[in-house]
């Protein structure tokens, strides 16, 4: 073997030895996305059973708000269903609808001094307020993971390695535009 022998299977070992790199990384990627879900998940969990020690603690005092309390447990199945199923855009749609419902739960449990002062509520909104803080933070860290898995598999030269080996893009959690704006509580007050 010559010269250009040497070379070229030189190159070949090299080129390998690249494309190993690169679908270590993608499985690195790949592995941090199911890793920040996890998180997520984990999360979710603790708030759904949470809630119906909420919902219980408000039954007792706010007698006349059972629509309120309704949309918060149908919401809380809808979550549960959409995580089981690992739907991110069913999960995003159902998360929206959960924070609304236990927004308008905190916003009228104002009306309701008894029910403020109860212990129990306090240590359960204190404990869902931190829940949700955690979720929207692991929420973020999922959506860099994604992002980050998805350009990969899209530049080149790792696109060369993504594709014939099924590497695949994963969908961002995101949360309905109602999540994003302002909201009316002016209007939470008066549906009370």
């Amino acid at each position: 073997m010559g010269i250009s022998g040497f070379i070229i299977l030189g190159l070949l070992v090299l080129a390998a030895g690249y494309g190993v790199v690169i679908y270590n990384s993608l499985v690195a990627l790949k592995h941090r996305v199911a890793k920040a879900w996890s998180n997520i998940d984990v999360l979710l969990k603790q708030r759904h059973d949470e809630l119906p020690k909420l919902v219980e603690t408000c039954k007792q005092y706010m007698g006349y708000e059972q629509d309120t309390l309704t949309r918060v447990i149908d919401a809380r199945s809808q979550v549960a269903s959409a995580r089981e199923a690992q739907d991110i855009n069913a999960l995003g749609e159902a998360e929206t609808r959960l924070r609304a419902g236990l927004g308008q739960l905190f916003a009228l449990a104002e009306n309701y001094p008894e029910l403020k002062a109860n212990e129990a509520f306090q240590h359960l909104q204190s404990r869902i307020s931190d829940l949700e803080n955690g979720i929207a933070d692991r929420r973020e860290l999922y959506n860099d993971a994604v992002n980050l898995n998805n350009i990969r598999i899209e530049q080149f030269p790792d696109l060369l390695v993504a594709r014939p080996l099924g590497f695949k893009a994963f969908e961002l959690l995101e949360f309905a535009d109602e999540e994003l704006a302002n909201p009316d509580l002016k209007a939470l007050f008066r549906s009370s």
